[in-house]
């Protein structure tokens, strides 16, 4: 008797979600089963990588990765324009770390120039991040987001206290994509989605941001949360979960001890640099396993082992 491989079918599927325009529009999600289970069914558009830039100089990065960069990071326009020829990520996100009030506190209508000369230098889509101050970033992606209008980027993320003002102003108003931003709690994810979606904001139109952890740093929540989603989307067919998942992994990684402890301070470990690549890529390799479909990443070696990974995968 012939073998007969058992395959899962799922009632529910992720919504497809596009951003750029033209012919470098990039479609996230569209799949029917869970990560590179294509003998199940329908992988969707695959997981997409981007590499961080900054609106400053990235003075707080490791050595190794700024010499790599060389020069173009005192100019973000030239530095867009060195990733996109050099390392050909799938998308740019552009972090404004200088608008921090707490920082260098940049206006918004230097934010918002600095975005639009970004995005008339590049091909590829860009996703925005904003301060982690949720005062400032409500203000920040607004304007950000008028600027850019016809663009059709990513605003990463509205938050629960910025949210109606975000997803009006990026979605409704200028016809971009909005990330809605949880912190690893499916409840707390859906509740989100559910309060965009009150302000006539399209499934179509949003992707969750249901938050990161470092490995070894409380990642076994991040897993399940991810998997409790995924579960809940397809299994259930719940559509207030069948949205494409983003995790800005570079945002956390670089910054717990094993990666940001200097080789003066701890030369037991080795390289600084090394460290920090480990981190990041334990921590994308293993959101991408459990549902995520866009990574955010730093350092390009990072991202060129995400894509051989993915590669090998599908």
């Amino acid at each position: 008797m012939a073998f007969k491989t058992s395959v899962q079918k799922y009632s529910g599927s992720i919504y497809n979600l596009e951003l750029g325009t033209g012919e470098n529009t990039l479609a996230l999600g569209g799949q029917n089963v869970f990560p590179f289970y294509s003998f199940d069914g329908d992988t969707g558009s695959g997981t997409k990588i981007g590499l961080e830039i900054l609106d400053v100089y990235p003075e707080n990065w490791v050595k190794g990765l700024k010499e790599l960069y060389g020069s173009v990071v005192g100019n973000t326009v030239e530095w867009a324009k060195y990733v996109e020829e050099k390392f050909a990520p799938d998308f740019i996100c552009l972090r404004f770390e200088g608008a921090d009030p707490n920082g260098l506190n940049k206006s918004f209508e230097e934010c918002a120039t600095l975005a639009k000369e970004v995005a008339n230098a590049v091909k590829l889509p860009l996703v925005i991040a904003g301060t982690q101050n949720y005062e400032k970033d409500l203000k920040l992606f607004e304007k950000v987001a008028q600027e850019l209008e016809g663009k059709n980027v990513l605003l990463l993320s509205a938050v629960e206290d910025n949210y109606k003002n975000v997803a009006a102003a990026g979605v409704t108003a200028y016809k971009h994509k909005v990330a809605a931003e949880s912190s690893v709690d499916i409840n707390l994810a859906k509740q989100l989605n559910i309060l965009i979606n009150q302000l006539e904001v399209k499934n179509e139109n949003i992707v969750m941001n249901v938050g990161t952890a470092p490995v070894g740093y409380g990642f076994e929540y991040v897993a399940s949360t991810i998997d409790r989603i995924r579960l809940a989307a397809l299994g259930q067919n719940d559509k207030t979960l069948q949205m494409p998942i983003i995790t800005p992994v570079a945002f956390d990684t670089w910054d717990v001890k094993e990666s940001a402890s200097t080789e003066e301070d701890s030369p037991e470990w080795g390289c600084q640099e090394e460290r920090g690549i480990a981190m990041e890529v334990s921590t994308a390799a293993s959101v991408i396993a459990v549902g995520s479909d866009a990574v955010v990443l730093r350092h390009p070696r990072s991202a060129e082992t995400i894509r051989a990974l993915v590669n090998n995968l599908k």
